[in-house]
Protein backbone atom coordinates (compact mmCIF):
# COMPACT_ATOMS: atom_id res chain seq x y z
CA UNK A 1 0.00 0.00 0.00
CA UNK A 2 1.30 3.73 -0.78
CA UNK A 3 1.82 6.24 1.99
CA UNK A 4 0.79 9.98 1.08
CA UNK A 5 3.04 12.52 1.92
CA UNK A 6 1.40 15.28 4.42
CA UNK A 7 1.49 18.79 1.73
CA UNK A 8 4.42 17.29 0.00
CA UNK A 9 6.87 19.32 2.54
CA UNK A 10 10.40 17.95 3.52
CA UNK A 11 10.08 16.22 6.89
CA UNK A 12 6.04 16.26 7.05
CA UNK A 13 5.00 13.32 8.48
CA UNK A 14 3.78 10.65 7.20
CA UNK A 15 -0.27 10.00 7.25
CA UNK A 16 -1.53 6.55 8.17
CA UNK A 17 -1.60 3.93 5.72
CA UNK A 18 -3.87 1.99 7.26
CA UNK A 19 -6.28 2.12 10.19
CA UNK A 20 -4.22 3.26 13.47
CA UNK A 21 -1.17 2.24 11.67
CA UNK A 22 1.48 4.44 10.65
CA UNK A 23 5.25 3.86 9.30
CA UNK A 24 7.01 0.94 10.58
CA UNK A 25 3.39 -0.35 12.77
CA UNK A 26 3.60 1.94 14.71
CA UNK A 27 0.43 3.45 15.93
CA UNK A 28 -0.05 6.91 14.69
CA UNK A 29 -3.18 8.93 15.63
CA UNK A 30 -3.93 12.67 15.55
CA UNK A 31 -2.03 13.74 18.36
CA UNK A 32 1.09 11.91 17.55
CA UNK A 33 1.02 14.09 14.49
CA UNK A 34 0.23 17.18 15.46
CA UNK A 35 2.97 17.02 18.14
CA UNK A 36 5.59 16.19 15.58
CA UNK A 37 4.44 18.84 13.79
CA UNK A 38 4.34 21.47 16.38
CA UNK A 39 7.95 20.18 17.93
CA UNK A 40 9.79 20.96 14.24
CA UNK A 41 7.13 23.30 12.73
CA UNK A 42 5.93 24.13 9.23
CA UNK A 43 5.77 27.19 7.08
CA UNK A 44 3.27 27.68 4.50
CA UNK A 45 3.90 29.98 1.89
CA UNK A 46 2.14 31.65 -0.88
CA UNK A 47 0.83 34.81 -2.98
CA UNK A 48 -1.95 35.93 -4.49
CA UNK A 49 -2.12 38.12 -7.76
CA UNK A 50 -4.31 39.95 -9.28
CA UNK A 51 -3.97 41.23 -13.05
CA UNK A 52 -5.82 43.13 -15.66
CA UNK A 53 -4.34 43.66 -19.11
CA UNK A 54 -0.70 43.10 -17.54
CA UNK A 55 -1.77 45.34 -14.70
CA UNK A 56 -0.79 44.07 -11.28
CA UNK A 57 -3.82 45.49 -9.78
CA UNK A 58 -3.36 43.54 -6.13
CA UNK A 59 -0.91 41.41 -4.65
CA UNK A 60 -1.33 39.62 -1.21
CA UNK A 61 1.37 37.67 0.17
CA UNK A 62 0.35 34.82 2.44
CA UNK A 63 2.80 33.15 5.20
CA UNK A 64 1.41 30.50 7.67
CA UNK A 65 3.72 29.37 10.52
CA UNK A 66 2.49 26.64 12.70
CA UNK A 67 4.58 26.08 15.39
CA UNK A 68 4.83 25.15 19.44
CA UNK A 69 5.65 28.34 21.25
CA UNK A 70 9.34 26.92 22.75
CA UNK A 71 9.81 26.33 18.76
CA UNK A 72 8.71 29.87 17.93
CA UNK A 73 11.05 31.08 20.51
CA UNK A 74 13.81 29.68 19.32
CA UNK A 75 13.00 30.50 15.72
CA UNK A 76 12.89 33.99 17.15
CA UNK A 77 9.06 34.83 17.27
CA UNK A 78 7.77 36.29 19.95
CA UNK A 79 5.51 39.14 19.20
CA UNK A 80 2.58 37.61 21.80
CA UNK A 81 4.96 38.62 24.69
CA UNK A 82 5.28 42.30 24.05
CA UNK A 83 1.64 42.56 22.90
CA UNK A 84 -0.24 43.90 25.95
CA UNK A 85 -3.62 42.60 24.61
CA UNK A 86 -2.39 39.15 24.70
CA UNK A 87 0.30 39.46 27.82
CA UNK A 88 0.14 40.64 30.97
CA UNK A 89 3.80 40.77 31.68
CA UNK A 90 4.04 42.48 28.13
CA UNK A 91 5.70 46.13 29.00
CA UNK A 92 3.19 48.68 29.79
CA UNK A 93 3.89 52.37 28.65
CA UNK A 94 5.72 54.34 31.58
CA UNK A 95 3.16 56.52 33.11
CA UNK A 96 5.74 59.52 32.84
CA UNK A 97 5.96 58.95 29.11
CA UNK A 98 2.21 59.11 28.94
CA UNK A 99 2.29 62.52 31.21
CA UNK A 100 5.04 64.02 28.98
CA UNK A 101 3.08 63.16 25.56
CA UNK A 102 -0.26 64.91 27.23
CA UNK A 103 1.95 67.67 28.12
CA UNK A 104 3.68 68.16 24.98
CA UNK A 105 -0.06 67.67 22.39
CA UNK A 106 -1.03 70.45 25.00
CA UNK A 107 1.82 73.05 24.61
CA UNK A 108 1.81 72.29 21.12
CA UNK A 109 -2.37 72.99 20.63
CA UNK A 110 -1.07 76.24 23.08
CA UNK A 111 1.11 77.49 20.22
CA UNK A 112 -0.89 76.65 17.38
CA UNK A 113 -3.12 78.95 19.43
CA UNK A 114 -1.22 81.95 20.14
CA UNK A 115 -0.01 81.82 16.22
CA UNK A 116 -3.88 82.15 14.81
CA UNK A 117 -4.61 85.14 17.48
CA UNK A 118 -1.10 86.57 16.17
CA UNK A 119 -1.78 85.67 12.41
CA UNK A 120 -5.52 85.50 11.68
Amino acid sequence: MTQPVAGGLGGAPRLPSSYGQGPGGQSANLADILERVLDKGVVIAGDIRINLLDIELLTIKLRLVVASVDKAKEMGIDWWENDPSLSSRASRPDRSLVEENERLHAEIAALRAADRSQNP
